[in-house]
């Protein structure tokens, strides 16, 4: 059947294969909700012990909405585990103008077709045929809030909802038999079969919204590329007398060197440099060339520097090596006679395989002294070789 061209109902007898005494049995209605459904009058239609339980955040990736997730800090809904034997008990839900009975807990559950995503209308069969549109409302408005109701000629209707979560609440509903008034004729009760629907405004929301996340997710994978992408040089200005004269200003400042030799290069390869620019380029050069002794200078302040780690290095180096010297004589001293006859076998081969550990460590750091000594007498026989003066090289400080 179908109404408005909202959906049609197809009971598949090969899915009713679940006991409704099984506690997941209701996850179908009520696992993304997390709350306990409430009747008409107040009362709870499954307890609070079951209901927590069944709440299922996978959901939400078929839905494509967040479900209300019972375990906010400051609800309170947060009971213990509940036993596994515990049954699922379906009440007598009192409304107004009619009564719901339950469904015998011994059968299998009503089936239900494929969820359809961004579902949020419901499939309502069964229904007595007195059943005015007021009654269906009153019956189904405990659910959630309804958008709309289409009922049809015979005994259904669809049914949407504001919320996709609403529909699962209405599912739950499914098996009841529905009685008006106190009247047991025929065309006064019925046996609810609520499902999925097809509509056509329920899918073009789920599809806005999904093109709406994939935009956001766009967005945001833009933004994390912008963020990661490593800045660009900033640009170069084009050559002109007055930008000439500030460059030749920041030539001669220390802190805007390196910018502003970037610039200069720029325009020489650019082609600036012409009979009429030629001098001032010329005077951009020699404030070029004045930085090299600030650079040698720079250059030997960093190698004394070193030197001096170097130095104190190999002072601590002597220190660890006088040490291990120590320790690897008393290890020898352990395994002479006079001692080691008084030494148990256990402790003498832990007296031998520290002694050798020793012995490498030294040997290790001995080398690595001698090393740095053998690259000293190569550094003093470079300089006297450079103090000859037929090989110094003389700059002309002009």
């Amino acid at each position: 059947a179908a109404a408005d061209g909202l959906g049609s109902i197809a009971i598949d007898t090969t899915q009713l294969n679940m006991s409704v005494t099984d506690p997941t049995a209701w996850a179908t209605a009520m696992n993304n909700l997390g709350m306990v459904p409430v009747g008409l009058a107040g009362q709870q239609l499954v307890t609070d012990s079951i209901c927590v339980p069944g709440f299922d955040p996978s959901l939400s990736m078929m839905t494509g909405i967040t479900p209300i997730n019972p375990m906010i800090p400051g609800m309170g809904l947060v009971p213990p585990p509940p036993p596994t034997d515990v049954p699922v008990v379906k009440e007598i839900i009192h409304c107004k103008s009619c009564t719901l009975f339950p469904p015998n807990p011994n059968l299998p559950p009503p089936s239900t077709r494929e969820r359809p995503p961004g579902c949020k209308t419901v499939f309502v069969g069964g229904l007595p045929e007195n059943a005015t549109e007021e009654i269906i409302q009153e019956v189904f408005e405990q659910c959630g809030d309804i958008t709309a109701i289409r009922k049809s000629k015979k005994n259904f209707c669809h049914i949407r909802f504001a919320e996709e979560f609403m529909v699962d609440k209405a599912i739950y509903l499914s098996g009841y038999r529905m009685r008006l008034g106190s009247s047991t004729d025929k065309k006064d009760s019925g046996r609810l079969h609520v499902d999925f629907a097809q509509a056509r405004d329920d899918f073009y929301e789920w599809e806005c919204k999904q093109r709406m996340l994939a935009r956001e997710e766009r967005h945001r994978r833009k933004m994390e590329e912008d963020r990661l992408r490593p800045p660009s040089p900033p640009a170069i200005m084009h050559y002109s007398e007055h930008e000439a004269a500030l460059l030749a200003e920041k030539l001669k400042d220390d802190s805007k060197f390196s910018e502003a030799i970037t610039v200069l290069l720029t325009w020489i390869e650019r082609g600036e440099v012409n009979r009429r620019s030629a001098n001032q380029f010329y005077s951009m050069v020699q404030s070029a060339n004045s930085h090299v002794r600030r650079l040698m200078n720079e250059k030997a302040a960093h190698e004394q520097e070193m030197e001096q780690a170097k130095e104190s290095f190999k002072n601590a180096l002597t220190g660890i090596l006088t040490q291990f010297e120590q320790i690897v004589a008393v290890f020898n001293a352990s395994t002479r006679q006079k001692a080691w006859d008084h030494f148990s076998k256990a402790q003498r081969k832990n007296i031998d395989i520290w002694r050798k550990h020793s012995e490498e460590l030294r040997n290790a750091h001995s080398e690595q002294l001698m090393g740095i000594r053998r690259e000293e007498e190569m550094e003093m026989s470079d300089d006297d070789s450079g103090d000859n003066p037929t090989k110094k090289l003389r700059v002309d400080d002009s």
